[in-house]
């Protein structure tokens, strides 16, 4: 969503999709494989890139479209679960508003199944209960087989272009310029 490899036109990606939803300051951190917990070589994960924001200042509503790594490295023997990790995230967040991007795959195995993914869906669901300033965006609800590359996790270039929109378009009901929010806890 944030690549010129895959989105040649700005105007498709994130950042422009955020600004035009009325995203006055955009900070974009978007990096493949990313997990809350874990990191791999040369890359900070999820909770420590959040950690770093906030001591560079960032105050404001925060967007969190991490989850299929983890649901992946649960399934595999992490011993840091999937309700714990939302925790981790939600504390990095210090109350602040948080729209939460949920995980969809098009896999029927495996530790990136669309089974696993479902299982972290619900807990972000039932996390609501617990934080009061957290939504989540049904992407799950809306993404297309077609939107998806062969690898059934990542998406094509028009995938990314839906999704970029679709997140921008979901904060701006989450969380509207009014200084609102809206009622419960999934936005579509």
């Amino acid at each position: 969503m944030v690549s010129a490899t895959w989105l040649p036109d700005p105007a498709q990606r994130l950042a422009a999709q955020y600004a035009d939803a009325g995203v006055k300051h955009v900070w974009v951190d978007a990096s493949g494989g990313r997990s809350i917990v874990e990191e791999m070589p040369g890359q900070l994960n999820g909770y420590r890139v959040a950690e770093n924001w906030r001591n560079a200042g960032f105050r404001g509503c925060w967007v969190f479209a991490l989850g299929t790594n983890d649901t992946a490295n649960v399934f595999v023997g992490s011993n840091v679960g999937r309700m714990a990790r939302i925790g981790e995230m939600m504390s990095a967040a210090h109350g602040e508003p948080v729209m939460w991007v949920n995980a969809q795959t098009a896999l029927n195995s495996g530790p990136w199944s669309e089974a696993n993914m479902q299982m972290w869906n619900s807990d972000l669901v039932r996390a609501c209960a617990a934080y009061p300033n957290m939504r989540v965006f049904n992407w799950a609800g809306m993404v297309q087989p077609s939107w998806h590359l062969s690898d059934g996790i990542h998406y094509t270039s028009a995938g990314y272009a839906i999704r970029a929109s679709a997140i921008a378009r979901a904060l701006a009901t989450a969380f509207p310029l009014d200084g609102g929010h809206s009622k419960g806890c999934i936005v579509n």
